[in-house]
């Protein structure tokens, strides 16, 4: 089974907070290495932000039980994002099983995205997202349906 999760971020909103907040708006959202690497960068620190509500979208929860700096989002030598889970996010992710991810960012002047794909291991997370029979309810329900028009 797959989670995912998808968000969108308008670049103006994270340079004004910046703008406004600055080292304490920084300090709340991003982990000490997410700083270092952004440098200050508007557009970085916005998909960055988008690729932590995305993972929180996955996780089915959103952010709301999981703190911000517990989804930490770091480029590798060669530039590639990378997630790292601490704290409550990563117990939370084991409890549903999603042991392998993939993460994605892209960045324009004025919007962010970011895309968070989670694969929950021997079908953990199945049950809690979607019928397991979904295919029988179809199935009489198209009957029945067809029932009614023949009487």
């Amino acid at each position: 089974m797959l989670a995912v999760g998808v968000d969108i971020l308008e670049v103006e909103r994270m340079t004004r907070g910046v703008a406004r907040f600055g080292d304490r708006f920084c300090d709340r959202f991003f982990t000490a290495r997410e700083q270092e690497q952004c440098n200050g960068r508007a557009t970085s620190l916005a998909g960055r932000f988008a690729v932590k509500e995305a993972v929180g979208k996955a996780l089915g929860t959103g952010i709301g039980d999981v703190g911000w700096k517990e989804i930490e989002i770091v480029s590798d030598d060669s530039g590639r994002p990378t997630l790292a889970l601490h704290g409550a996010a990563a117990r939370l992710a084991a409890e549903r099983g999603l042991g392998e991810w993939a993460i994605s960012l892209s960045h324009t002047g004025t919007h962010a995205v970011g895309m968070a794909v989670a694969l929950a291991l021997d079908g953990a997370f199945l049950s809690t997202i979607v019928p397991t029979d979904i295919t029988r309810d179809t199935d009489d329900d198209r009957r029945d349906a067809t029932r009614e028009d023949k009487r």
